[in-house]
C-alpha cells in the first residue's frame, strides 16, 4: 500500500489546478493560479504542472520544425509512439513580429492545438535576439538596421575559428559581425517588448490548459570568434569600473562562490572595485565575466519582461566549457558553470540554466550543471545510441527536470523506443515520489569499468557492467545504465540494461544481505504487474540481481550472517 500510495501521490498529467503562491526568479517558485512552476522536494527542484510533478520525457524538434504546421501534421503521432511527453519548440522573433508592432502567432497557435490534441506539453524555445552565438532570428527590420540595432565587433587577425566544426578565416582588422550587441539598448528593449507579447499571448490562449509549461529564453548565448566585444560602446564599458551590482555580489558570495571565478578574482588579489582587467586580471577570464555580466543583463531585462506577463519557469541554455579553456573560436559570455555567479548577479530573474551536452563526458557535464543548486536540465543531447543510459542516468542519479535529445525528428520513426522512454514513462511517478530524499540513484557505465558502489537507501548496492544474454541483449547500447530505487527498508526497483547488481547492508544488524523475492514486470496505469519470478540460474543462485537485457525487476532483501 505505501508505494501504490506514492506513485498515485505522483502521478502526472491531471488537469486540475491547484493554489499556491508565485515568486519569479526563483527554483522554489509556487503558483497562486495553478501555472506550470518549480518546487523543491528534499534536494531536487521538480516541475509542477496543474498541481503534480511533471517529470519532462522530452526532446527538442529541429530549430524550424515547428515554423510549419504541415511539416509537424505526421509527426505528432510518432512522437506519441515514442513516450514523449514534452516537446521543445523553437519560436522565432522574425516569425511573430515580422513588420515591428505587427504580431502573427497563428503558426504558434496550431502547435499548441496540436500538441494538446495529442496530450503533449511543450517547452517553447524563444529565438530572439540570439541563437548558437549568433543573431540570424531577429526580424528583418532589426537586422537592417545598424545604426539602432548595433552589431558586436571583432578583431580579426587571419587566425582560423571553428564554426560547427568547419573554419573560417577572417582578415586582419575590426568588423561587426552577425551579432547582435549586448550593449544596445535599442535591441534589448525591441526583444524584450517582442518576448513580453508572446508570453501575454500564451497566456490568453494557454493560461488554463498549460499546453506550455517553461520557456527557454534565447538560445546558446555567447560571442563566437573573439573573447568580448570590441565595439566601441563595448570598449568604453571595459575600460570603465566593473559595476557595483556585481562587486557587491561577490562580496556577499565570497566563500560560495562557483570556484573558477573564484580563483579569478583572488588571483588579481580579490579587489572590491576597480575596472575589469584591475579586479580579474588581463586575459580572456576578464574579457569573459565581462562579457557575461553584460549579456545577463540584457537577457535578465527580457526575461522580466515575460514573467511580468506570464511568469512561468524560464531557463537559459549554455554548452561551453569553462574560463580560458575555449581556443579563439569559442563562445564567450554565456552562462556556462564557470559564469553561474555573475548570471545570477546579472539575471536573478533566470529560473536556472540548462545543459546543452554533447560531448563524451556526459557525466562531468551533469556534475558541473549542478553546481550551487542549479537544477538538472538537459535541453539538448547529441543523437546516438547512448541516449538510452544518459536518459536513465540524469533522472536517477541527479533528479533531472528533464531530458531532452536535440533534433527528435530524425530520430523518431523506425525505432519507437529510440529513446528508452517506454522505461522511463513507467518509471515517472516512482521516479518524482522519490526524487530529492536519497532513496533513489543510478549509474552509467562501459563494459571495461570496475564495480560501482552506490548507496540507496538502507544497502550499499555494487553494480558491474556485465555482458548481454541472448539476440536482444546483443543490441543494447553503450553505455550500460540502471537506475535504483529503495521503495521500503528492504524492497527495491530496478530498471536498466547491462548490469549486475549485489547488496550489502550499511545500517547495523546481521551481517550479509539475502535476495528474498526477485520478479521481472512492468508498472501499468502506475501499479506493478509482475511477470516471471526470477531465481536459480537468473540471480546467480541468489547472489545477485542480473539486468542483463533492458526490463524492470523488483526485488525484496533480508539479512542473515
Amino acid at each position: 500500500m505505501k508505494l501504490q500510495t506514492l506513485i498515485c501521490c505522483a502521478l502526472v498529467c491531471s488537469l486540475t489546478p491547484v493554489a499556491g503562491q508565485v515568486k519569479s526568479g526563483s527554483v522554489s517558485t509556487t503558483s497562486a493560479t495553478g501555472i506550470p512552476h518549480l518546487r523543491k522536494q528534499g534536494t531536487a527542484t521538480q516541475l509542477i504542472v496543474d498541481g503534480k510533478p511533471f517529470l519532462a520525457l522530452a526532446g527538442e524538434l529541429l530549430n524550424s520544425s515547428a515554423t510549419s504546421l504541415e511539416y509537424m501534421k505526421p509527426l505528432w503521432p510518432k512522437l506519441v509512439q515514442a513516450k514523449f511527453n514534452c516537446i521543445l519548440a523553437g519560436v522565432s522573433w522574425n516569425q511573430i513580429e515580422p513588420q515591428q508592432g505587427k504580431f502573427d502567432f497563428s503558426v504558434l497557435d496550431g502547435v499548441i492545438r496540436d500538441a494538446r490534441i495529442h496530450n503533449l506539453r511543450l517547452g517553447l524555445l524563444w529565438f530572439g535576439t540570439w541563437k548558437n552565438g549568433l543573431s540570424s532570428n531577429p526580424p528583418d527590420w532589426v537586422k537592417s538596421n545598424f545604426e539602432r540595432f548595433p552589431r558586436a565587433q571583432m578583431v580579426g587577425d587571419k587566425t582560423p575559428w571553428p564554426v560547427f566544426g568547419g573554419s573560417r578565416t577572417e582578415v586582419t582588422g575590426s568588423r561587426s559581425i552577425e551579432l547582435l550587441s549586448p550593449f544596445g539598448d535599442a535591441s534589448r528593449d525591441a526583444d524584450a517588448r517582442a518576448f513580453a507579447a508572446l508570453m501575454r499571448h500564451v497566456k490568453a490562449v494557454d493560461g488554463q490548459q498549460h499546453t506550455v509549461v517553461m520557456i527557454q529564453v534565447e538560445n546558446e548565448v555567447g560571442l563566437q570568434g573573439d573573447t568580448r566585444d570590441r565595439s566601441p560602446l563595448a570598449n568604453k564599458a571595459f575600460e570603465g569600473p566593473v559595476p557595483k551590482e556585481l562587486m557587491d555580489y561577490l562580496q556577499q558570495h565570497k566563500d560560495t562562490l562557483i570556484p573558477e571565478l573564484r580563483k579569478v578574482w583572488e588571483a588579481a588579489g580579490f579587489k572590491t572595485s576597480g575596472t575589469w582587467e584591475e579586479v580579474f586580471g588581463k586575459g580572456r577570464p576578464a574579457d569573459e565575466i565581462f562579457m557575461a555580466w553584460y549579456f545577463a543583463r540584457y537577457v535578465g531585462r527580457v526575461v522580466e519582461a515575460g514573467k511580468a506577463e506570464y511568469p512561468i519557469p524560464m531557463f537559459l541554455n549554455c554548452p561551453q566549457t569553462g574560463f580560458g579553456r575555449g581556443n579563439r573560436g569559442g563562445q564567450s559570455g554565456g552562462p556556462m558553470p564557470d559564469a553561474f555567479d555573475v548570471w545570477r548577479a546579472g539575471a536573478p530573474q533566470v529560473d536556472l540554466v540548462a545543459a546543452d551536452i554533447y560531448s563524451p563526458d556526459f557525466v562531468g557535464f551533469c556534475r558541473r550543471y549542478t553546481q550551487s543548486g542549479n537544477p538538472l536540465l538537459i535541453a539538448e543531447n547529441r543523437r546516438g545510441p547512448e541516449i538510452k543510459g544518459r536518459a536513465l542516468y540524469a533522472f536517477g542519479r541527479y533528479d533531472a527536470i528533464a531530458f531532452s535529445p536535440f533534433g527528435i525528428d530524425s530520430l523518431v520513426g523506425s525505432d519507437p523506443d529510440v529513446v528508452g522512454y517506454d522505461m522511463l514513462s513507467q518509471l515517472a511517478p516512482l521516479i518524482l515520489a522519490h526524487q530529492g530524499n536519497g532513496t533513489m540513484s543510478a549509474v552509467l557505465l562501459d563494459p571495461k569499468d570496475p564495480i560501482q558502489k552506490v548507496q540507496v537507501g538502507d544497502y550499499t548496492l555494487e553494480v558491474a557492467p556485465t555482458r548481454p544474454r541472448g539476440a536482444a541483449g546483443a543490441q543494447l547500447p553503450l553505455p550500460y545504465a540502471a537506475i535504483f530505487i529503495a521503495t521500503g527498508p528492504d524492497e527495491y526497483y530496478l530498471a536498466g540494461f547491462g548490469v549486475t547488481v549485489s547488496f550489502s547492508p550499511n545500517k547495523p544488524g546481521l551481517p550479509f544481505a539475502g535476495l528474498g523475492t526477485v520478479e521481472e514486470g512492468t508498472f501499468v496505469n502506475g501499479r506493478w504487474v509482475p511477470r516471471r519470478q526470477l531465481a536459480g540460474d537468473e540471480t546467480e543462485e541468489g547472489d545477485y540481481v542480473s539486468l542483463y537485457d533492458a526490463g524492470i525487476q523488483r526485488c525484496t532483501l533480508y539479512r542473515y550472517q
